[in-house]
Formats: structure tokens, sequence, C-alpha cells
């Protein structure tokens, strides 16, 4: 379950596809549901799901940071420089960084006018930040732009993993793949 000094541990991997998968649907729905009119039929609903998987998201990342922070990574390959462990230090803190943004503003967006987030009618995120002029056009902008980098991120990461398993052919993709 935990990393060890040669590989990680099938939660952080589970931790780390999960929210792959997660940040990339949810992307796809709001690149989707911006554009949506008011007479289509998905008008309503894709916010609302959107909000609710966002704020169970959230949770999720509360606890992959916790577990990250506690189950030290796997010790850097032999091949890789020490430029590239501080770039790959720095991209996963920019990882974090961008998604707690990402929340932040995608909750300050529909809560702006005061109303609580139901996620999934099971219970509801009350909104506590009210009171900034502009607040849900400003944290709507934010949380796009935000939203941007991150899969800008997510593709540069994904083609250093690529890179690695098939120009250096070493065990970084291996590694989160639990090979």
């Amino acid at each position: 379950m935990r990393n060890s000094n040669e590989s990680y541990g099938w939660m952080a991997i589970t931790l780390h596809w999960s929210m792959v998968l997660l940040v990339l649907g949810m992307f796809l729905i709001g690149f989707y549901m911006v554009d949506l009119s008011y007479y289509d039929r998905l008008y309503n609903s894709l916010p609302y799901f959107h909000k609710s998987i966002g704020m169970l998201q959230a949770m999720l990342f509360v606890f992959w940071l916790y577990w990250h922070l506690s189950n030290p990574s796997p010790r850097s390959l032999a091949e890789n420089s020490r430029l590239q462990q501080k770039l790959a230090k720095l991209v996963h803190r920019l990882f974090f960084v961008l998604l707690a943004l990402i929340f932040f503003s995608g909750y300050l967006v529909p809560t702006a006018n005061g109303s609580a987030i139901s996620v999934f009618g099971l219970f509801s995120i009350p909104a506590s930040i009210t009171s900034i002029p502009g607040q849900a056009e400003t944290a709507g902008l934010l949380h796009k732009y935000f939203s941007y980098a991150l899969i800008f991120m997510v593709l540069l990461h994904a083609a250093a993993a690529l890179k690695h398993h098939f120009i250096h052919r070493d065990q970084t993709l291996r590694r989160m793949l639990g090979l």
C-alpha cells in the first residue's frame, strides 16, 4: 500500500490515476458546458454534476495531498540528472498548487450569491465567502485559466513520462503503472 524506495505503493498509484481521470473528465465537462444555451437539455444537469463531482474531487485531493506528504516518493532513478529531479519536484508542486486554486476558485463561483453547493443531494457545502465585488465573474475567469494551465501541465507531464519510457527506456512510467 505504501511507497518503497523503488516504487510507488498501490494507494499512490490509485490516487494518481483517479485524479488524472477526474481532471480530464471535469475539464471536458467544463469545456462543453460553458457553451450550453438555456434551452439545452443539459443546461441545469451538467453544472450540477460538475459542482458535485468537483467538491468530491476536492476532498479526494486533500486526502491525496496528505498521502503524498506522509509517504516519501521512491528514490529518483540514477539516470535522471539533478536538473530533471528538480524539475520533477517543481512540476508536482505546481500540480498541487493549480489543483488547489481550481478547487477554491470553483467553489467561489456558485457560492458568490450565498447559495450552498449541494453534493448529489447528500450534503451541502455552505457559502462562506460572498462579499468580494464581482466574485462569480472573477472566480469563473480564474477557474477557467487555472484549468487550462493544469491541462497544459498534464500534457507536458504525459509527454515527459512517454519520453522517459520510449527514449530513455527507464522505469519512470512503469513505476506509476505499478509494473
